[in-house]
């Protein structure tokens, strides 16, 4: 098959398939190419190597094999240059290179057929390349023995030698050479020559190093003279840098309150780093090593305020209700004035984006009097992040809750551990598991650090978590964690919150003396026509930029009108419409998703064909189970003759296909636009539903009430049916939100056909 992709131009490194490499741009013609590979290519780009190694190649000096790789991940930094990481996929042939763009090359590839070797021969030769790679792993004590279980479990030759060639050192000619290389049989020759002469020269090293050993009487005798020099040196204050260093480190480390343990381990690497010489590159390791171990607060705590009024004052001064948080932070400061032991909970918060997860985790610190630190999780999948890497590597750091001790210089912080959701779970680990270690009281109090080496006591630390959806928390984590539920806000809410909170804050940002003049009603207008969402995080924005443009344009009346906000915020961002319903088969229902509660139509649609079910709208499993739960609800029960589903095709669609459906909360709302349709009678555009459905009719309770039902207030619903067992969630609903919508309990969706469809039109 032939094909184009962008071409990524690698100078002195060579990708093989299976590979995965590490790079980090900063030119913008690479950062260009990666862009576009991603939106227009799938991900993919040719990767080649120069055949030249002049500083300046032309498309001539490119060779005629590439290899295809896959964009695996990619990182903008700060620092404006883009982490990215590349997975060879395979080899192709490079039919001829053009000029996509300026200075981006792209090539015109087909895919290589590589010939079959035949069975024994490659047995044979796989065999030989295997036992020659343990031999030379064996003759270097040095090598990792990694590699064998991954050659012993692939028996494609391919893979072995492009495997192989990744793992030893060679020259970036070499690897270059076996890249273009497409006989795998070729390739397998040459690699057990380049083994076998890496053989002979780890050989020809261990006949030198017994050569050494000879001499090392001699050595000995130049290292007693060589510090006989160091002390004339240190007499003479030449080298009184070193010597007041290692003062320091031992003052510190005799500052420290720690087990004798971890304070003879330290000692060691004091005594160690006196006895390496300055100009080694190992002195600078364990330098970093002891900077970092004797800066941590081993003993050092914030004094916690523990005055119940005080922290509820600072939280009620800073957030508008959240009061569930608020009482569990005022229930853990009074039984801390009874048991000073205590443990401090492991608290998180689940809810939609801008609801306030993250700021009232910091006003919870600021009102204890503790130092606090934000680690965002979101897509993290490898566990050393959060516990650090063992310092023989090379560039090795402390984990991200070391560090975050460390800046914090108290061993009793709040620790905020942000979107546990978005967790990722592979081959690289776990670290789902691995924070539960770090969470749990019983564990953490002997928490090891990779890099540290020694226990760290964590069990003072407040750590809070945060997610958006609580069915996504890894279950490893959920049984340990005190789960609070921060609900959307309603109107009512946000307007609260505006007056007392968002504008004073503005104020407050933009030094102003005079103040803004805006009704309950204007407020609502803007929440209810530029903003839409769950929390007040756009309501933030679209008030800051509302003061920025009044108080600069406006000379002296300040107040705030809906032609104001129309004309400063430009086009509204927020139009739904419930539309009138005008045919039969669709209904309203009420769903709730991460970011919020929302309205959205089900429309049924039904006509000749082969008997079959269609189901579209990106709609889950246990959506399309509602449905076929549904259908067999509706001819058990008679409502229609079962004779209407005989070669018929019946058609379920939600609207807003771009949004993932979940869940089983739209059963009697699926349920009642298949009897619509069926019984071609119309559901009013002022009803919607939520609740479950089963086989008998029974209605189940279902989450999100209090999000479902201002997503039914915003869209002017007056109706709602709601399953029985919801009904002490009502007690959550703001009294205007309750006095505008007729609220419906029901158990049994036989109610709600008695209620909407005429019973004469069944016994037509």
């Amino acid at each position: 098959m032939d094909y184009t992709l962008l071409v990524m131009i690698l100078k002195d490194l060579v990708i093989l398939p299976f590979q995965e490499i590490k790079l980090e741009l900063k030119d913008e013609i690479s950062k260009q190419i990666i862009k576009i590979s991603s939106k227009q290519y799938n991900n993919r780009v040719l990767v080649a190597s120069p055949l030249t190694l002049e500083e300046s190649s032309s498309v001539e000096d490119l060779p005629k094999v590439g290899v295809v790789a896959y964009i695996k991940s990619k990182i903008e930094l700060p620092n404006g240059n883009l982490r990215l990481t590349l997975r060879g996929e395979k080899r192709v042939r490079i039919i001829k290179y053009d000029v996509f763009s300026s200075d981006i090359t792209d090539a015109y590839i087909t895919d290589i057929i590589i010939p079959k070797l035949e069975s024994t021969s490659e047995e044979v030769i796989r065999n030989k390349l295997r036992e020659t790679l343990n031999n030379y792993i064996t003759s270097s004590p040095s090598i990792s023995n990694s590699i064998l279980k991954t050659v012993n479990d692939n028996d494609d030759l391919n893979f072995l030698t492009d495997a192989i060639t990744t793992f030893i050192p060679l020259k970036t000619s070499q690897k270059l050479a076996y890249m273009q290389e497409l006989n795998s049989e070729k390739r397998a020759i040459s690699l057990m020559r380049d083994l076998n002469k890496e053989i002979k020269y780890g050989e020809l090293e261990e006949k030198i190093a017994n050569n050494v050993e000879v001499k090392l009487t001699k050595e000995q005798e130049e290292y007693y003279l060589k510090e006989k020099i160091k002390e004339i040196e240190n007499s003479l204050g030449i080298n009184n840098k070193v010597n007041t260093e290692i003062k320091n480190y031992l003052d510190k480390l005799a500052s420290l309150d720690i087990a004798k343990k971890t304070h003879d381990k330290f000692l060691e690497e004091i005594n160690r780093l006196q006895r390496i010489p300055e100009s080694s590159p190992e002195s600078t390791v364990v330098s970093t090593y002891l900077n970092t171990v004797l800066s941590l607060p081993w003993n050092k705590k914030s004094k916690e305020n523990l005055n119940s009024k005080s922290v509820l004052s600072i939280l009620n001064k800073s957030h508008y209700g959240l009061d569930e948080v608020k009482e569990r932070i005022e229930d853990y400061v009074n039984v801390k004035n009874i048991n000073p032991t205590l443990h401090s909970p492991i608290i998180c918060l689940v809810g939609p984006p801008g609801v306030g997860k993250t700021t009232i985790s910091e006003s919870i610190a600021n009102s204890l009097n503790r130092e606090f630190y934000k680690i965002s999780v979101g897509g993290l999948n490898d566990s050393t992040e959060l516990v650090g890497t063992r310092r023989t590597y090379l560039g090795a750091l402390p984990g991200k809750i070391i560090q975050a001790i460390k800046k914090c210089n108290t061993n009793n912080p709040v620790i905020l551990i942000d979107e546990v959701d978005k967790m990722v779970k592979d081959y690289k680990g776990d670290p789902a598991s691995t924070l539960l270690d770090i969470l749990d009281s019983n564990q953490n109090k002997y928490f090891i650090d990779n890099y540290v080496e020694e226990a760290f006591d964590l069990s003072d630390v407040l750590f809070i978590l945060t997610a958006n959806d609580e069915d996504l928390i890894p279950h490893t984590l959920y049984d340990r964690l005190e789960i609070i539920n921060l609900a959307s806000y309603s109107v009512f809410e946000k307007i609260d919150m505006a007056k007392k909170y968002i504008l004073p804050a503005i104020y407050d940002e933009f030094n102003l003396t005079k103040k803004l003049v805006m009704k309950d009603e204007t407020i609502a207008y803007l929440i209810n026509n530029y903003t839409k969402e769950a929390g007040v995080r756009n309501l933030k924005k679209a008030l800051r930029t509302l003061v920025a443009k009044i108080i600069t344009s406006k000379k002296d009346n300040y107040t705030v009108t809906n032609l104001d906000i129309n004309k400063y915020l430009k086009n509204p961002t927020n139009n739904y419409v419930n539309k009138e319903i005008l045919e039969s088969g669709i209904v309203n229902a009420l769903a709730y998703t991460s970011y919020g509660g929302i309205t959205l139509r089900v429309e049924c649609a039904m006509y000749n064909g082969e008997e079959k079910i269609l189901v579209t709208g990106s709609l889950g499993d246990v959506l399309k189970e509602s449905i076929e739960v549904a259908i067999s609800y509706i001819k058990e029960k008679g409502y229609v003759s079962s004779t209407m589903f005989y070669n018929r095709i019946l058609h379920i669609h939600m609207l807003d296909g771009g949004t993932k459906k979940e869940g089983p909360s739209s059963g009697v709302a699926i349920t009642s636009a298949i009897l619509s349709k069926l019984l071609e009678q119309k559901v009013p555009e002022t009803i919607a539903f939520t609740g479950e459905i089963t086989l008998k009719g029974e209605i189940l309770k279902v989450g999100g009430i209090k999000e479902k039902l201002v997503a039914a207030y915003n869209a002017n619903v007056k109706t709602v049916y709601l399953p029985l067992d919801n009904s002490s969630d009502l007690t959550e609903i703001p009294a205007p939100i309750l006095e505008k919508l007729e609220i419906k309990l029901v158990d049994n969706y036989e109610t709600i056909f008695n209620d909407l469809f005429k019973k004469e039109e069944l016994e037509k």
